[in-house]
């Protein structure tokens, strides 16, 4: 990898900047960066406007090559980067989904304040969804499903979880796609893929993955904030993870599979990572049907969690869940392909909209959102990392014309995972985060040095681009209280 970025970058306001189609002969489309000139710093310190450019090049994309502000290198797409594409001369390309299919994040609101959680009891609940909920590399759950059972988690998503015991009716429509996307083809899933899947089901897995226990400290819009009955000093709970193993497993397999489709097809790559395949066609087809496969795994997966973070809280609590109003604001994935209807040179028209490290973020009155949240639009989650804030935004207008409903997902990371370890070899992260009164437990101590909060952007400021430049609007901001990592 080169040591940054040289090519041209012009800017367009404040908020957003151009690499322009004139960078490469091959380029289709402009590609639109949302940034300020803080995070440009980092951004333009690695290649991952290099493969913004790229993308621009794909067959079939439409308006531009998006870049939300918490971007970074990827597989292929970067991470925080935004696609839509023409039904018949677009392609589907697994680079622009990810590897953690579905990586989402749901939000819990309860009916406790800060008041309830003495020390002792808040230290009692991390220690309870610790055991409670599976976690780390490789983890497995609770749950012990065959292979045919597998098949029917891929087919029913959250629904499955629902029907088994784990959550309510209530929970499948504050869920995006009501956890469930059709078109799922479990008969595609390979071998591989479904044994990874069987013992993985509730589990939270690795990385950047987590489950926070959270305090609102701000409210900034208060109209949205009483829709989603929200006020400050409220306890809330985020869960953020997806599909583990059989979504890895999926992708994997497309990949393969999909290089080969590009030969048949005849498609230019500047980038061999972005394998894919003329949507229409039966390669395009295959893949949309198993990532939505892995897509219904990890809801059904933060279903079957949001049931164990509920026990947890009734266990130390001593109260039934009913009495704890731990009803879920919505949930929102990040690593999706969908067809959805855009307005494109003022016509409406199905769009294959890839986002990879981005959130759906539907404008008011969007048929797609729950009739509670229509007069003010989608939620959209943005999980910070341990040490920092978290936010909940609502989707507008803007986006849906400018970035096909699209903002970002989260802070984006600064170094590598091996970059994190080798700054913190020395450092005792779980007890400096005790010191900002952050309780945290974790399957490994290295997974805390790869996830510390320096080793990513300041989500501050991500969400601070998203809102001035429109494509999302703040609600609030949660601080963090107790955290389990995978």
């Amino acid at each position: 990898m080169s040591n940054g970025w040289k090519g041209p970058l012009i800017k367009v306001d404040e908020w957003r900047y151009k690499v322009p189609k004139s960078y490469k002969p091959e380029m289709r489309v402009d590609g639109l960066v949302y940034a300020d000139e803080r995070l440009l710093e980092h951004i333009k310190q690695e290649m991952a406007l290099e493969q913004v450019a790229n993308v621009a090049t794909l067959p079939g994309i439409l308006k531009y090559s998006l870049a939300m502000p918490d971007i970074h290198w990827g597989y292929g797409f970067a991470i925080g980067g935004v696609a839509g594409f023409d039904l018949k001369e677009g392609v589907i390309s697994p680079g622009g989904v990810g590897y953690d299919i579905n990586c989402g994040v749901r939000l819990l609101k309860t009916n406790l304040t800060i008041k309830d959680l003495k020390p002792n009891i808040l230290e009692q609940l991390v220690r309870s969804i610790f055991y409670n909920v599976p976690s780390g590399v490789g983890s497995t759950g609770k749950i012990r499903i065959s292979e045919k059972e597998v098949k029917e988690v891929l087919e029913k998503g959250a629904r499955w979880a629902y029907e088994k015991g784990f959550g309510t009716e209530r929970d499948l429509k504050f869920t995006e796609e009501n956890g469930q996307m059709k078109g799922a083809r479990p008969d595609l899933v390979s071998k591989r893929a479904l044994e990874r899947g069987a013992p993985q089901l509730g589990t939270l897995g690795a990385g950047n993955h987590f489950l926070e226990i959270q305090v609102i400290e701000t409210i900034y819009d208060e109209e949205c904030a009483k829709v989603f009955g929200l006020e400050k000093g409220m306890i809330t709970v985020m869960i953020h993870t997806g599909s583990r193993g059989l979504g890895y497993q999926i992708c994997d397999d497309a990949i393969r599979n999909l290089r080969k489709a590009v030969q048949k097809y005849g498609i230019k790559l500047p980038d061999q990572q972005l394998a894919c395949a003329p949507i229409e066609s039966p390669e395009g087809r295959e893949y949309y049907s198993v990532m939505v496969c892995a897509a219904n795994y990890a809801w059904a997966n933060r279903q079957c969690i949001t049931h164990w973070v509920r026990e947890a809280f009734s266990q130390v609590l001593k109260k039934p869940v009913e009495e704890l109003g731990m009803d879920l604001i919505y949930d929102v994935a990040h690593n999706i392909a969908k067809f959805e209807e855009h307005i494109i040179d003022g016509q409406k028209k199905m769009v294959c909209v890839h986002r990879k490290g981005a959130t759906r973020a539907f404008p008011p009155n969007h048929p797609q959102i729950p009739e509670e949240y229509k007069k003010i639009g989608q939620p959209v989650i943005i999980p910070g990392d341990m040490g920092t804030n978290s936010y909940l935004l609502v989707g507008t207008e803007k986006a849906f014309y400018e970035t096909f409903g699209s903002t970002c997902h989260g802070a984006g990371r600064v170094w590598s995972r091996e970059k994190a370890l080798r700054e913190t070899r020395n450092r005792d992260i779980a007890q400096e985060l005790r010191q900002k009164n952050i309780i945290v437990m974790a399957a490994s101590k290295e997974v805390l040095r790869e996830e510390v909060p320096d080793a990513y952007k300041d989500v501050d400021v991500v969400v601070d681009v998203c809102h001035n430049a429109g494509i999302s609007k703040r609600v609030c901001k949660m601080r963090p209280l107790g955290v389990v990592k995978g």
